[in-house]
């Protein structure tokens, strides 16, 4: 095996084709952008971005949207070998709408089944997983088999050798109706989170770092209360606690007894879809330099920050000379 990756992600990716025009629906747009997509891919390119060696374990169809996300990945100096194809399938496809500051509805085209939910537990290169300084999955994964049991086989696999973390990543569309997300998803509310949470809770224990809004705090805890959801998810396993609170900033929790509570950066938001995935690869940044919690969570917060001012996700990613520079202006 080569040397340990800093970062290994697991999850969903895909083409995002976002509007180049604002403030309009989808109907009226006349030119889109092209750019890769899929939190599990965003986060492992944030993460290069900040001179991380980093590798992301997804599939995508056998179609030329698979041909470029491949080359996307090269060329943000990703690791793809565990990206591989899937016969049959479309490479999924994400449309958005962009209204700033704080609405940006997501369409996404995964149908008849995203590529990324079939990934098999046989095909884990279990020994770079365990190896890794981080190991990465998000709450996609877990939605559908092969993809659930793949995950939580490379979570056994990885049995909290070192930082685990858990992306809560909560998207309703991918768990409601008979048959799972493939068939009639789209449910949404209680029934959706009851379905999900005994599939994050076994997650969770394999996991030393939980991170999500209170949303998807409350799809693994039962609660809303960003305090409550943090001493929950200690409770049920992690060693750390990140709720990102929006405009009320972020709360991270150790269970050493060590709390950060630290307030959102200002900026004109462009596009807020990328912010968490920026957050999440300036966290692993901080996670691998040894950082204490405010200083990390500062941190993590200007690169979604300058990432929620940009356009697009995967291209938008800061640089560590970008993020520092914009720290120090504050």
């Amino acid at each position: 095996m080569t040397e340990p990756y800093d970062l290994i992600t697991m999850g969903r990716i895909g083409v995002d084709l976002y509007p180049l025009q604002t403030g309009v629906s989808l109907a009226q747009v006349e030119t889109f952008g092209k750019f890769l997509g899929g939190s599990a891919a965003n986060v492992a390119v944030a993460a290069a971005r900040l001179g991380r060696r980093s590798a992301v374990i997804s599939r995508t169809g056998r179609d030329p949207f698979g041909d470029y996300l491949h080359q996307a990945l090269r060329e943000f100096g990703v690791d793809d070998r565990w990206v591989t194809p899937v016969d049959g399938l479309p490479t999924p496809v994400t449309f958005c709408e962009i209204f700033p500051p704080d609405d940006f509805p997501l369409y996404f085209y995964r149908r008849p089944k995203a590529p990324d939910l079939v990934i098999h537990p046989e095909e884990l290169d279990r020994e770079a997983i365990a190896a890794a300084r981080i190991f990465w999955i998000t709450g996609t994964g877990l939605c559908e088999e092969p993809s659930r049991g793949a995950t939580l086989a490379a979570l056994e696999a990885r049995a909290k050798a070192g930082p685990t973390v858990f992306d809560l990543d909560w998207r309703p569309m991918f768990w409601g109706g008979e048959g799972g997300a493939s068939k009639d998803g789209g449910a949404s509310g209680a029934a959706a989170r009851a379905t999900a949470r005994p599939y994050y809770e076994a997650a969770l224990r394999y996991a030393t770092v939980a991170v999500g809004n209170v949303d998807e705090a409350e799809v693994a805890t039962g609660l809303r209360d960003p305090k409550a959801c943090a001493q929950a998810l200690l409770e049920r396993g992690v060693e750390l606690a990140v709720i990102k609170q929006g405009p009320k900033g972020v709360l991270a929790v150790h269970r050493d007894g060590r709390v950060a509570e630290v307030p959102p950066t200002p900026v004109e938001v462009v596009n807020g879809l990328g912010a968490g995935d920026a957050f999440g690869g300036a966290l692993c940044h901080g996670l691998l330099a040894g950082w204490g919690l405010e200083p990390m969570m500062r941190y993590a917060n200007a690169a979604g920050a300058l990432v929620a001012a940009r356009l697009a996700c995967s291209s938008a990613m800061p640089t560590v000379d970008e993020v520092e520079g914009f720290l120090a202006g504050r």
